[in-house]
């Protein structure tokens, strides 16, 4: 292989300008087409890697974990190729490498940094041989794609039993928590602070029992989903003592988010330009792979105070000053881009909207296409009644747009604030059109394919510098 792979790496990179001057991006085509060419190509190509790579896997915040961890690591001076426009199954993995190739041999990087689906990760880990592996939570979503989460967690669990990877882990998920137990060298990161518990566990809530007795968990706090502090009566089995952990933490809406990070070095004060508590959590996953690569504190706290939110998660778009084809009101409107995707997601956007005073103005956007997950009915288990009273206008869009106006109106929000419009483009026009005296964003809730989307019609309209970063 090793004598024709120059000719291939050649073949799969026109692909991939070909795509780019296409506009398709080119972010998974010429990785797949490397795979086709040459099957070990992942796995030849990680292998110049200087110094490994570490991967990271997780229902929700993974793409916002691997980009936080890429900022502290910039900051430490190390070099990484990570998957940053979030293309996190094999052809982006093999477009990643495929980008930082270089010739004789070489690799424009020290350290692999790679998100990883959850239903890829085994597949990927066999080819990669990461030396850290990083689990954030496990939620349901996407049950026609994924199963249960048992599926996951089992496939996640044969992986860890034949990987010498230093496994960095939620102690508050209790499904995550469990893969690490046997393992001396596992890192646990979770969250120290009872006055963010919430009254009890959400109907929505996913892992309630005791992988080893079967019995339910009794929870002493819950602050996300299931996640929080948890033991078993039963058997006895708790939650393990976090070494990376957040304390005295203060949501500041859908601004940031600030709290003390305590690791085996020390506290330190953060400040985070990202909101709500799951933010929190992605901070803490890359504050422990970051301390286990052996980064200073210092170096952690600055590259997570450095870091700004990735694409789609919770950032800040500025709609044309132009009102033409923008609709009139348009003009100067900021427009913040919160992706949901699942209950446990969704819920802490509306936690952290809630947040927020005055009213609001929405725009919903839910897709049922592969990548969304074809049953929408997650949305019943969100719980959009956190904004009852507070939503000024509602504009629902996308190929499930009226099921997600029926929902806001189940969640107690008047009717006649509920527009629908199931073209995305005539959707943001009148979403932002529809704004108040004040200057108040607009807040943009799609699901994933209707993130990709949104973003691209964007970037057409010259709002955004690009689709895929």
């Amino acid at each position: 292989m090793s004598d024709l792979l120059p000719l291939k790496l050649a073949v799969a990179r026109g692909v991939g300008a070909l795509s780019r001057r296409t506009g398709r991006g080119g972010t998974s085509a010429p990785g797949k087409l490397l795979i086709r060419l040459a099957p070990e190509a992942i796995g030849v190509l990680a292998a110049r890697l200087r110094d490994g790579s570490a991967l990271i896997s997780a229902t929700n915040g993974k793409t916002t974990t691997a980009a936080l961890s890429a900022s502290i690591l910039a900051r430490q001076g190390i070099e990484v190729v990570h998957n940053q426009a979030g293309a996190n199954m094999a052809g982006g993995i093999a477009t990643t490498l495929l980008r930082a190739a270089e010739p004789r041999g070489a690799i424009a990087g020290e350290l692999g940094l790679f998100e990883v689906d959850e239903l890829w990760l085994a597949s990927l880990a066999r080819q990669l041989q990461p030396r850290w592996i990083v689990l954030g939570n496990l939620f349901r979503d996407q049950l026609d794609r994924y199963g249960e989460l048992e599926t996951i967690a089992e496939s996640w669990q044969a992986l860890i039993a034949k990987s010498s990877a230093c496994l960095v882990l939620c102690a508050d998920d209790p499904m995550v928590a469990d893969l690490g137990r046997e393992r001396a060298d596992a890192v646990f990161f979770g969250v120290q602070d009872d006055s963010l518990a919430l009254p009890g566990l959400a109907h929505a809530a996913d892992a309630k029992h005791c992988r080893r007795c079967g019995a339910p968990y009794a929870f002493d706090a819950v602050y996300l989903g299931h996640l929080g502090h948890y033991h078993c009566p039963s058997c006895g089995q708790r939650r393990p003592q976090p070494s990376v952990s957040a304390s005295a933490v203060v949501l500041e809406g859908v601004r940031s988010a600030r709290f003390t990070l305590s690791t085996p070095e020390g506290q330190a004060q953060v400040r985070l330009a990202l909101p709500g508590l799951y933010n929190v959590y992605n901070a803490l996953a890359a504050a422990a792979l970051a301390g286990a690569l052996g980064v200073p504190l210092s170096r952690i706290v600055e590259g997570l105070e450095s870091s700004r939110p990735a694409f789609g998660r919770a950032e800040t778009v500025m709609l044309s000053p132009s009102t033409g084809a923008h609709g009139p009101g348009a003009a100067g409107r900021a427009l913040q881009i919160m992706l949901v995707k699942n209950p446990a997601g969704a819920n802490e956007v509306l936690r952290t909207l809630a947040l927020e005073p005055g009213e609001h103005d929405l725009l919903g956007v839910l897709n049922d296409q592969i990548a969304d997950g074809r049953d929408v009915s997650w949305i019943w288990d969100a719980d959009f009644e956190l904004l009852t009273g507070r939503v000024r206008v509602a504009t629902c869009s996308g190929t499930r747009a009226a099921e997600l106006a029926t929902r806001l109106k189940y969640a107690g929000i008047d009717p006649e604030r509920i527009h629908v419009e199931a073209d995305l483009a005539g959707a943001l026009d009148h979403a932002a059109a529809r704004r108040g005296p004040d200057t108040a964003p607009l807040y943009a809730l799609p699901t994933y394919t209707a993130m990709l989307a949104l973003r691209e019609l964007l970037v057409s309209r010259g709002e955004a510098s690009s689709a895929w970063a």
